[in-house]
This record gives C-alpha cells, structure tokens and sequence, in this order.
C-alpha cells in the first residue's frame, strides 16, 4: 500500500524510511534520487523528504557532500565523529570510541579547538592514521578560567587551558574589581569568529599566587563549583543534626549489632559501614550504607544541585562534595556513636564465597568505632593492636577470613587487579606540595573493596531479576585493536607470550595479566594495558562489567559522593519499599536514566581529569625545590619528540630528544624506540634510567628531564 506523508507526521516517519533506505546504499545520492527511490510524487512529499534529509545531516545520522549529494554516515568509512584532544603544539587526535584514534595536523584543524566534537576525514592510512577536521559538530564552552594580564593598557584574559586556541575579549565594565594576577571565571557572551569570543568577568577567584586558588582555577575549569547558592543555603536550614525517632519507624534496627567504619585517617564524609556474624560455617555479612536519599530528595534545590555536580571531587587535600558538609560530614554521614539511617544489604555467604540469602532494606545504625586503615592494617598484617580495637581484633580476621575467600572466587572467574599505586600529595598550612608519597593497598583497603564489590553485585543483580529500569556501573569488552598493540609492545620488549588473547575474555586478559607479574616492568605494562581497555561507565542497560567479570554490576555504597548512588537508593525504596510498578513509573523512569547516566558518566570524567590536572599541576610545583637533583626512573611512554620517565613517587618528566647527547635520536615506530643512528643505542619503554631535573612549572605542569650519563668509574656527569 502506497504511503501517503503529511506534514505533521512527516518527523520520524519520513526519516526512519529514509534511513532504511540508504542503508543497503553505499554511494551518495541527491534528493530527487531519493525522493524517487521512495515513490514520493507530489511536491509537499519531495519537500518534507528534504527537510528530513537536512534534518537528519544535522543530527549526523546522514552526511552532505559539497555536490549536494547524501550518504549515511557509516557507510562512509572515511568519515569519523568523535572528540578532538588538542596538544599544545598545535596537534591533535580525534579520540574514537571502538577505533585507533585519529592524528590531526596542526594546519588541517578547520577551526576545532581542544574538547570540541568533531567530524573528521581520514586522509591517510598506514601505522598512524592521520585527518582533517571537516567542521565542528558541538563546542561546549560557555564559561573560562584564566588569569587577567594588563595588554596596552586594558585587562585581557590569559586562559589557564593553553590547548584551547582561542581568544577571549573582556568586556571592560566587568574587569571594575580586578587586578593584574587575578584568576577569574568568564562567561562567554559572543562569538565573533570560529576562534574569537566577548566575555564577562562573573567571579573573581582570587589572586594567583593566594593559597588555594590554584586548586579553585582548576576546579572552575570543569565546572566543579563549590558555592551552592542561596536556595541550597535555605533548605540546609531545615535539614537536622540528629536523626528523629520518627524516621526510625519501618526501618530494621541493627543497634544492638557490632557495626564499624573503616576509612583513611582525614576521612569526615563516611558512608559505608561493615557487620559480620557467623552462621554455623556462613558468614552473615551486613553492609550497611547512609541514607542519603531520605534527605536529599528529588526536585528540590539540594537534589538538583546534587544532579549537577555528580560526583565529590577529591583534588590534593582540598574535598569539594557533591553535597554540603552539613549533610556530608554531618548527618548522612556514619559517625562514630551516634544513629543514622541507612540502607543494609545483608548477605549470607558460604564457605565457598557465593551469596546464597540475602535481604536489601532501609535500617538505621549506631557505629561503634571509626577505624583508620592504618590501624586496620596493623592488626591484620602486623598482628599491632592500636589502644581502642582490642574488642574488634577477631570480627575483623574473620572479616579478612571471609575477605580473602571472595578475593579468591573473583580471581577464579577473571577479575583483574592492575594494582596500580597511587600518589597522594602532601602540602604545608599555605597550600605548597612539599611531598609526593605514594599510598599503598594492603588488607584493609583490599577488604572494603571486596565487601563494597558483592553489595554492589547483589543489588545489581536483584533488581535485574526484577527486569525493572536501573543504572548499572558497566565496562564494555576491550577494543581488540588495542588489545593487539599491546602485545605487540610487550613482543618487542623481549617476551614471548603464552597467553592467546583472539578470545578477549575477562579471563584470558587476567591471565595476561598474571604472566606479565614477574617482569620488572609490571608497574609499566599493568599501566599500559588499563589504559588499552574501555572506561567504566553508568548506564541504563546491563552488558556486564569486564574488568571484574560480573554480570551485573551497580554503585550502591558511596551515595555521599556519587549522584548513580544515591540514584540507586531511591529506585530501591521505589520498588522495594513502596512497590511502585506502575506503567507510569516506569515509562518516565526508562527515559530518565538514561540521561542520568550519561550525565553521571561526564561528571565523572571531569572530576576525574581535574584531580589529574591538579596533581600534575602539584607533582611541577613539588619539583620545582628539586631541579639539578638526579632520579632512578623508568621509561613510561616514548614519542618522536622523546620519551616520559616516571620516578618511584609517580612524578613523571620529559626527556625531549634534542637533549640526547652524542647522536641523533630518531623515533622508529615498528620499535617502539628512539633509537641513535651511529650508536644504535635504544631507549624503549620499560627501560631503567637515571635523570637530572632540569626544569620544573607549576604553571605549564611541566616537568623536565636529562638523561644523567654514567662514566666508568661509576660517577654521573
């Protein structure tokens, strides 16, 4: 039967057909081609299938030629949509999601600025793909960080993020209040050209050189704000400091249970707290977790500024929350001796480590003791007993006992422990870093992580038994291109490898994984192999997560500092409290997770690269006390331009190749090496390496290095 279009229907009808059509079809067509190919006769037909068709160009689904001509995007494998990563040499790559990224020219940007999506064209094949930006698709920049210089007289802003090229002209009305050296928040208000923008000044931050400011800059710079304005103000004052006997009402009371917290030593905001008893030869282990949706709720200024933060934000020693400390340090928070409402997922655990009962309900709770890791791990490790934990020594090895038993039933089915350190920064009373240490995981951490793990898994699992709308914490299967050049890395490194991973599994990647643990460039190589793998992420629908083998996996336990959590929390009490299955719920709720998801995933990517940027920024400032000191280090990342050298403490620095002394260094990529061309000497990652500090910015967070040469007697020069 002919299909007749009108034009208040045209919308999705007329572009699902036109979709469908130019699938099976891999060489552009016009639109009277099209309109014919799908029998369209009158005017009003072929004038509606154009605006789809234009329509459908600007949703990127379909691409334009410069002859007027249409193809759907994906069966045009030249064509790339993804976001542009700009170095400050002018350079970048179009980062692709399930591809190699894409190397971009300086002089083939079209105008595309660092962050920006983009659709690219790949010019070249080849070891390194190289593109060009065909035009911007979406520049999501609306307010800038920067430092207010004095140019000829009027102020102008020097933006703190040199990768992105633009220019920002102050308005001068704005500027009354500030002075040279001042960091400032500006709010774009024109754009003039592709790379030219008007802004006001909206929020002086203070002076460059106060302490803390350096933190803020950057925490503005992803539009981390730690004001959470007047309306939050006002509903704070409702919120209590106690919790009413009122609320304690159809809750399970577990007061009279063994209940502790154990968290690192400066810890305030405490949301998850651990029980255990034993049932004949099963353990019956509580985890016990704050409540925080009874008091952030949804449409009201403190769930929506929640919403928008996403995540706490954890940069050195400076915590911005994702909800204010009254709540977070206070209330919401497990504190030692005192009643809070929590949400208990209580699991029965055999001698095998599988969970076979369990019970998931609102409870409340009186902690009996704060506990630091550092004395947790004492008691564990080195059999010390801290003054105060003396009545805790067995529940805790037992909970180590239990600990162990499900460490070793995730590693049966193929999670993967990188066991990557991490630094933290020490700074003095005026905000310098004056140390970089590097904290290590032992049993304590190790246990929480395990505790943390199988809540999360029992309450994924039970609500997608349910087959109810949730958020899941998933991480995709790795990209087996990706997955490829690591081995490659690892064969050019000297090693054979037994592993076989064409079958990419979580197994076969831990054991991978476990054959590289002897190498002395495990640290290195686990490093590398994380980064050859997908990000976790939230999303509505389950695939699993990879990196631990789980099938069904959520965040349920830090509701305090992660929006999915607490998201969690009232889908929760949604079904399981109220059961609330209504067609009416469900609907909004199929649509709506999905773009908390996917918010939730972006927040915390920019939280994530702020504390990266951040430790940069305060690994540079540490040293810079230490320029003209030498340093063991190993080789980390190796470029055409030189190659990275990260010390034990994690700092990492730049040898540039034009500081190699005694021959011309040429990278070679079959080698992955800088290699001399009279020496042949070779420097490759992996390789172990002694370095001066030559040089050190907090500014640009830059740190550079010079290969230290050894003479015969031993002596460096």
């Amino acid at each position: 039967m002919e299909k007749k279009y009108v034009h208040t229907m045209w919308g999705e009808m007329m572009k699902e057909d036109i979709l469908c059509l130019l699938e099976g079809i891999h060489e552009a067509k016009d639109a009277m081609e099209i309109n014919d190919l799908l029998g369209l006769k009158t005017s009003d037909e072929y004038r509606e299938c154009y605006e789809a068709l234009e329509e459908l160009v600007q949703e990127y689904l379909v691409f334009k030629t410069k002859k007027d001509k249409y193809i759907l995007l994906k069966n045009c494998p030249s064509l790339k949509i993804g976001t542009l990563s700009l170095n400050k040499k002018g350079y970048g790559f179009v980062l692709l999601e399930r591809e190699e990224d894409l190397y971009i020219p300086a002089d083939m940007m079209n105008g595309a600025t660092h962050d920006d999506i983009v659709l690219s064209e790949v010019t070249r094949c080849g070891v390194k793909r190289e593109g060009k930006i065909i035009r911007v698709i979406k520049r999501e920049i609306h307010d800038m960080v920067g430092e207010i210089v004095l140019v000829h007289g009027k102020f102008q802003l020097k933006l703190d993020d040199e990768k992105k090229d633009l220019l920002v002209l102050l308005n001068q009305n704005s500027t009354k209040n500030c002075v040279e050296g001042h960091k400032v928040l500006v709010h774009l208000t024109k754009q003039v050209d592709k790379k030219k923008y008007f802004g006001d000044v909206v929020k002086i931050l203070g002076h460059k050189d106060d302490p803390g400011v350096d933190i803020l800059s950057i925490a503005y710079k992803y539009q981390i704000d730690p004001d959470f304005g007047e309306d939050v103000e006002q509903e704070l004052e409702n919120v209590p400091t106690e919790v009413d006997s009122i609320y304690l009402k159809d809750r399970v009371d577990y007061t009279d249970k063994t209940i502790f917290t154990i968290d690192g030593s400066h810890t305030k905001d405490i949301d998850d707290a651990i029980s255990l008893e034993m049932n004949g030869n099963n353990y019956v282990l509580g985890v016990h977790i704050a409540d925080v949706s009874h008091y952030v709720k949804e449409n009201t200024a403190l769930g929506d500024a929640a919403y928008l933060r996403g995540t706490s934000s954890y940069l050195a020693d400076t915590v911005i929350p994702m909800i204010p400390h009254k709540l977070s340090n206070g209330i919401c928070s497990l504190n030692e001796g005192v009643i809070r409402l929590s949400m208990s997922c209580v699991m029965t655990i055999n001698p095998q480590g599988e969970v076979v009962h369990y019970e998931i309900h609102p409870s409340f709770i009186k902690s009996s003791k704060k506990m630091t890791y550092e004395c947790v791990n004492d008691i564990l490790m080195r059999n010390r007993v801290e003054s105060g934990y003396e009545p805790f020594v067995d529940t805790l090895k037992k909970m180590n006992e239990l600990a162990h038993i499900l460490q070793k039933r995730s590693v049966e089915r193929g999670y993967m422990d990188f066991d990557l350190d991490e630094a933290r920064i020490v700074q003095d009373e005026f905000g310098k870093a004056i140390d970089v240490v590097v904290d290590e995981r032992e049993d304590g951490e190790k246990l929480i992580e395990s505790f943390m793990i199988i809540a999360n898994e029992t309450v994924a699992s039970h609500i997608y038994h349910m087959e109810l709308p949730f958020i899941y914490r998933v991480h995709g299967k790795p990209n087996s291109e990706k997955i490829d050049d690591f081995v490659n890395l690892v064969k050019l490194l000297g090693y054979e490898l037994k592993t076989k991973v064409t079958d990419l599994t979580p197994k076969s990647m831990q054991k991978l994984l476990d054959e590289l643990d002897e190498k002395p460039e495990f640290k290195i190589l686990s490093s590398l192999l994380l980064r050859s793998m997908r990000k976790a992420e939230y999303s509505k629908d389950n695939i699993g997560h990879f990196g631990l083998a789980s099938e069904a996996y959520t965040h349920f336990t830090s509701p305090i500092r992660r929006y999915p959590d607490l998201v969690v929390h009232r889908l929760l009490k949604k079904y399981l409290v109220e059961k609330d299955f209504s067609m009416s719920t469900i609907s909004y709720l199929e649509q709506n997770l999905v773009e908390v998801a996917a918010h939730s995933s972006e927040r915390e990517r920019a939280a994530d690269q702020a504390e990266r940027d951040v430790d940069d920024m305060k690994m540079a400032e540490y040293m810079e006390s230490h320029i003209g000191e030498e340093f063991e280090g190993i080789i980390s990342t190796v470029t055409n331009f030189g190659f990275f050298v990260e010390l034990s403490n994690l700092i990492e620095g730049l040898v540039h190749v034009q500081t190699l002394k005694g021959d011309f260094y040429q990278y070679v990529p079959e080698s992955l090496a800088l290699i001399g061309n009279s020496t042949k000497r070779t420097y490759r990652v992996g390789d172990h390496v002694k370095v001066r500090c030559i040089a050190a910015s907090k500014e640009t967070a830059m740190v550079d290095f010079q290969i230290v040469m050894e003479t015969q007697d031993g002596s460096s020069k």
